[in-house]
């Protein structure tokens, strides 16, 4: 059992231009009061076969925690162009939300993005070099979750007991193979900013 469970991630801008700023709520539930604060991580994965490409785009510190449904706003920078290698510029790219407590990450959530041209002509001839501002955005509202088992510094209360406190373990991070496969992770995606979801 994990002390911390992603409940939702709604999308506020989705899609959007490929040079916006990524925002969302994440939403997620605590079943123990927290000593430290959560660490959350935005990652733009261009090129899954090179991790030195990686952008960390942004993170935020959330706490202290308390027990209960708990939402926070989160924007990240979008990536820096300039560190994409061109041919890795347009169609699928993974973006990854992460969460740690005390540097140990516990859960993974990975999306897919597809970037193209925002018009038919350029989709079909795309320019050289690549024109950003006319780039937009998708992130699919498939998603992949990963929980790793960690060692919290609590244990929550069940039928006023300690319990033993970690994580289960589950589905691994997304691969392009898997873009057309259905993912049943229990957590709602949400697409616009009223509460509707998708």
């Amino acid at each position: 059992m994990s002390i911390v469970t992603i409940r939702n991630v709604e999308w506020f801008n989705n899609p959007a231009r490929f040079l916006d700023p990524y925002r969302f709520r994440v939403t997620f539930e605590c079943i123990a009061p927290l000593k430290d604060d959560l660490e959350w991580r935005l990652i733009y994965v261009s090129s899954p076969g090179d991790e030195d490409l990686d952008q960390e785009l942004d993170d935020c510190l959330v706490g202290p925690v308390p027990v209960g449904v708990n939402s926070f706003d989160f924007e990240g920078t979008p990536p820096n162009p300039s560190k994409i290698p061109p041919d890795d510029v347009l169609g699928v790219a993974a973006l990854i939300l992460t969460g740690s407590y005390k540097d140990q990450e516990f859960v993974r959530v990975g999306y897919y993005q597809n970037t193209e041209y925002d018009n038919d002509e350029m989709k079909e001839n795309p320019p050289n070099p690549i024109i950003f501002e006319r780039l937009v955005r998708d992130i699919s509202t498939r998603f992949r979750v990963t929980r790793f088992q960690i060692k919290w510094d609590v244990a929550p209360l069940q039928q006023g007991r300690p319990a033993a406190a970690g994580a289960a373990a589950s589905a691994a991070v997304p691969s392009a193979d898997d873009l057309d496969s259905p993912v049943d992770t229990g957590i709602a995606v949400g697409q616009k900013a009223n509460g509707a979801s998708s």
